[in-house]
């Protein structure tokens, strides 16, 4: 009996030394969770719910707080249930917690896992949702817009979660488009593990000077750390280089102190001045992130220092810098106050010292109530790149471009990249070299040992194309001109002219250069010539351009210049005539192959040898202005009517009734015309059709 009172005793203390064990775990998970260190507190989670589960405590570098789920903070196991506190119990509790730990790590089959379990037993009500968002992440885009649909119909659903759910919707169908979403010239590769994705994370690739020096971030060994004996460097994000050199990157270089930390330092950039910014955050305070920049002199950095309130905020996040090209702006992602809800693009002027202007928001065609991160501006084609979840895409982060409007400073709306650059998971981080032809980005598509992390992609972009064609019209009858003459020039002169001649059905074709501007014209003899412009430059995608001309007839008799005036008995034009002649000058410009008399007239009012000096002195004069402007003197007849060509003669202006009438036919009488008394050959060949 005693015996047997002793080993219950003995059971007793163990089973409450067991339950005190778990009240801790859950105070640890708690703790975790609160400061977002999610891997932790699904470590002690699953302590709780399970006492054989053994993990290895550890806090990811992943960039979990990237994500703007729009969570309530549970700190016990209450809720509120239609006005009332509900006790919950700890099952339930635990269950939801692990689902959106494992959501909030990016590790989405064990969330979906969780969260099912979770939703089933219909204490928290809202997991329905992010259960719905773990299969989405997860591929399953039918089963995923089924249950956004049941959750946007239910009683239960609140209306914040609601408007995403749609939103979630329209993104799964988007996905389900492989046709219009998937590139299938890109080639995408995950880059060696041996050297550029070694570690627990490696993320944020810049070009270092150079499309052959990458500044990337990544937690691995041999970082920089205060207290080896407290500190992993394997899950402390640095910022790292390394070289291509004969096709084979070098092993990374830690940049070292004062660029890195015993904090986490990540998505670097080093502008033409040798000013490096970088991003800066402890596992302390997951919801405070700066920005800071260094100044490297002799290859050598020296101490960095935060940018001012213009970029950073305390107790909010501004990461992910990219400095221009000139070195004069800075984009950076931040949740600062005055943004469209999570993680928005701001941008500030920024001169060698580190001084801000006010920020500017990018707005509406680029941020949305989600999260926009990691811009880069391709100042080659004045492209934005960036990352996304509030955009329609495929599943959590994805990349988009925006084209920027230097005319009204202005981006476009967002494009998304597609498949197979972006996938379910998170995609962010994407710089491409000057040509578009090769880039880099971050993804955590694949799983790795640890749970989900980023790593770093390299990708040949498909080649982009472009195209011309069109058909030459007959202005006045709308049918097409065969063996019309079509010339195609770069404007700036570094390629020769490209010269078609268009077939029975007036159509012609080419193929055109990339990064240039051009100049069009169409030609056939007995027709005026017109032209058009385009630009093949700041293009970032395949292109098919279409471009039609309408000529007109040249007309057999005289084309009044409408509207040329003279000093009174004078041959002096005035400075509107000289405004007239400005559109001679054009159509002389672009009809280089022909030659115009310009001729003058008087009314029937002087003498007749008057009349005469005077017409001549006056088509002189119009001559001599083309002349000055640079129009080839063989090209030009002036000649002088006087009075012999009225329009109406003395008779006819007799019968009108008043004197204005009358006034305003002698007008008539006093004109400028031109007509066409000459058209070289049009010399053009035929280039062969690709």
């Amino acid at each position: 009996m005693k015996k047997f009172l002793i080993a219950a005793c003995i059971i007793l203390l163990s089973t409450g030394a067991f339950s005190q064990s778990k009240k801790l775990w859950l105070m640890y998970a708690d703790e975790a969770y609160k400061k977002k260190d999610y891997a932790t507190a699904i470590n002690y989670y699953s302590k709780v719910l399970d006492d054989t589960t053994i993990l290895d405590i550890f806090v990811l570098p992943y960039e979990v707080t990237l994500v703007n789920l729009p969570m309530k903070d549970l700190k016990d196991t209450t809720k509120v249930k239609k006005g009332n506190v509900v006790k919950v119990g700890k099952y339930d509790y635990i269950l939801h917690q692990l689902g959106h730990s494992y959501q909030l790590n990016a590790d989405y089959h064990h969330a979906a896992v969780y969260l099912k379990k979770s939703m089933d037993r219909g204490v928290y009500t809202d997991d329905e949702y992010y259960y719905a968002l773990s299969l989405m992440q997860l591929k399953r885009y039918t089963e995923a817009m089924n249950e956004f649909e049941t959750y946007s119909g239910s009683s239960y659903k609140t209306d914040s979660l609601t408007r995403q759910a749609q939103h979630q919707m329209s993104s799964c169908f988007y996905a389900q488009d492989s046709i219009n979403n998937t590139h299938k010239h890109v080639r995408v590769r995950m880059m060696d593990t041996a050297i550029i994705n070694k570690g627990s994370a490696n993320f944020a690739p810049m070009f270092y000077g150079s499309p052959t020096r990458l500044i990337f971030t990544s937690a691995r060994k041999g970082g920089v750390v205060n207290n080896p004996e407290k500190q992993d460097s394997k899950y402390l994000c640095d910022l790292w280089q390394t070289e291509l050199r004969d096709s084979v990157w070098s092993k990374p270089i830690n940049f070292g102190r004062p660029v890195n930390s015993g904090l986490h330092e990540g998505a670097g950039i080093v502008s033409v001045d040798e000013i490096m910014f970088l991003t800066r955050w402890s596992d302390n305070n997951r919801d405070e992130t700066f920005i800071y920049m260094a100044k490297m002199q002799d290859g050598r950095f020296f101490e960095c220092y935060k940018l001012d309130k213009n970029v950073n905020i305390s107790g909010y996040k501004s990461m992910h810098p990219y400095i221009t090209f000139d070195g004069t702006k800075l984009f950076f992602s931040s949740n600062r106050p005055g943004g469209k809800g999570g993680m928005d693009i701001w941008y500030v002027n920024i001169d060698e010292n580190g001084a801000t202007s006010e920020p500017h928001n990018l707005g509406p065609t680029v941020n949305t109530a989600g999260d926009e991160v990691s811009p880069f501006f391709h100042h080659v084609s004045s492209t934005l790149f960036f990352a996304s979840n509030g955009h329609a895409g495929l599943g959590g982060l994805d990349l988009f471009k925006s084209s920027y409007s230097p005319d009204d400073t202005t981006f476009t709306l967002a494009k998304n990249l597609g498949q197979p650059i972006n996938s379910s998971k998170d995609d962010a981080y994407l710089i491409m070299e000057r040509t578009q032809s090769k880039g880099y980005f971050a993804s955590d598509r694949e799983d790795c040992p640890d749970g989900h992390c980023y790593d770093i992609y390299e990708f040949d972009n498909e080649p982009i194309e472009f195209d011309l064609s069109g058909v030459v019209f007959d202005a006045t009858t709308n049918l097409p001109i065969p063996s019309a003459l079509v010339t195609i020039k770069d404007v700036h002169g570094d390629m020769e002219p490209l010269l078609l001649i268009t077939d029975e059905k007036g159509y012609y074709f080419t193929t055109l250069l990339s990064e240039k501007e051009f100049y069009l014209k169409a030609q056939k003899k007995q027709y005026f010539a017109d032209a058009a412009s385009l630009a093949t430059k700041g293009k970032t995608e395949t292109t098919h351009f279409v471009q039609d001309f309408f000529l007109n007839m040249i007309p057999g008799g005289d084309v009044v210049i409408e509207g040329v005036e003279y000093d009174l008995d004078k041959a002096t034009l005035r400075p509107k005539s000289k405004e007239i002649l400005d559109n001679i000058y054009n159509m002389l410009k672009l009809n280089e192959n022909i030659s115009i008399e310009i001729n003058s007239h008087t009314d029937t009012r002087g003498s007749d040898i008057y009349n005469m000096k005077l017409s001549q002195a006056r088509a002189q004069s119009c001559v001599d202005y083309l002349i000055s402007k640079g129009i080839n003197k063989d090209r030009l007849i002036p000649k002088g009517y006087g009075e012999t060509k009225p329009i109406f003669s003395d008779a006819e202006i007799a019968k009108l009734a008043t004197k204005e009438e009358k006034e305003a036919e002698h007008q008539k009488n006093r004109r400028t015309a031109f007509r066409v008394i000459g058209e070289a050959d049009l010399k053009g060949k035929s280039s062969p059709k690709s």
